[in-house]
C-alpha cells in the first residue's frame, strides 16, 4: 500500500483536523511550526503561517497542539519548520521536547543532510542533488527520503513535475530506502501518477487549503486521494 502523508499548519484547531485526515486515510501528518521567512513555501502554506504566528503559535504553543494530535491520533507525526526554530528554541531542547509531545520525527527544509548529524530526520532531496548528495541523504535519513519534484516552492500545480520520474530512478540506483514525493501534487491524478514512481506521496498546499474549510472538507479530499492510491494498489 501507498502511504499517504498530509501536512497540517499548527493551529488550535490542528488535532481535530488531523483526526479527520487519519480518519479518512492519511497515513503520517506533517506538522507545520511556523517560520517568518519559510523560503520552501508557496502562497498557500506561507499564508497559513503567517496565520500561525498572528494567532500566536509560537513554538511552545505548537509543542502544546503537538501533544494534543498525539492524544488523538496514533500514525507518525513528523515535525517540519526551519533551522532558525531550533537555533532559537535550542536544538537539543527542541527535539527532547517534540519527542515528548509525541514527535516521531523532524524535517528541517533548510538544513543539509550533511549539517547538525546528532538530529535524526527526514531528509530532502531535489532534481539537482547530485548522486553524491543522493547517497548521503539516503544513508542519514530517518525512514523515509522526501523527493522534492520540483526546483522551486511548494504549491499546487496544473500537472506532476516531469523531474520526479529521473529523480526517483537515479535515487533507487543509490539506495533502497522508501521515497515519498512532494511539493506540487494537489489531486488524485497527481497522487496515481507520482505513486506509480515512489512508495508514497506528501500533499501540503492543497491540504491546507481544504483544512482552511474545515474537517469534513479535509477528510473528503484526503479520502480522494487514498481513493486514487488504493485503486493503484489493486489496479
Amino acid at each position: 500500500m501507498k502511504t499517504l502523508v498530509v501536512y497540517l499548519m499548527a493551529m488550535p484547531d490542528t488535532p481535530e483536523l488531523a483526526q479527520a485526515a487519519v480518519e479518512a486515510g492519511a497515513d503520517v501528518i506533517e506538522v507545520g511550526f511556523p517560520f517568518s521567512d519559510p523560503l520552501a513555501d508557496g502562497p498557500v502554506i506561507r499564508r497559513a503561517g503567517e496565520r500561525a504566528l498572528a494567532a500566536g503559535m509560537r513554538t511552545a504553543r505548537c509543542l502544546e497542539v503537538l501533544a494534543e494530535m498525539r492524544a488523538r491520533v496514533s500514525v507518525p507525526l513528523v515535525l517540519m519548520t526551519y533551522s532558525s526554530i531550533f537555533d532559537a528554541h535550542g536544538w537539543a531542547r527542541l527535539e527532547s521536547e517534540a519527542r515528548a509531545a509525541g514527535a516521531t520525527s523532524f524535517i528541517v527544509v533548510d538544513l543539509p543532510a550533511d549539517e547538525r548529524p546528532e538530529l535524526r530526520r527526514v531528509q530532502l532531496v531535489a532534481p539537482t542533488s547530485t548522486d553524491e548528495r543522493l547517497r548521503l541523504a539516503a544513508s542519514t535519513t530517518d525512514g523515509w527520503l522526501y523527493l522534492v519534484t520540483v526546483t522551486g516552492t511548494t504549491g499546487a500545480r496544473t500537472d506532476l513535475a516531469p523531474s520526479l520520474a529521473p529523480l526517483a530512478s537515479r535515487t533507487r540506483i543509490v539506495s533502497d530506502v522508501p521515497l515519498y514525493a512532494g511539493f506540487g501534487i494537489s489531486k488524485p491524478e497527481h497522487a496515481r501518477a507520482a505513486a506509480e514512481l515512489v512508495d508514497g506521496i506528501v500533499v501540503g498546499s492543497r491540504a491546507v487549503e481544504a483544512a482552511e474549510q474545515g474537517p469534513a472538507e479535509l477528510a473528503r479530499f484526503v479520502g480522494s486521494l487514498r481513493g486514487a492510491l488504493d485503486a493503484l494498489a489493486v489496479a
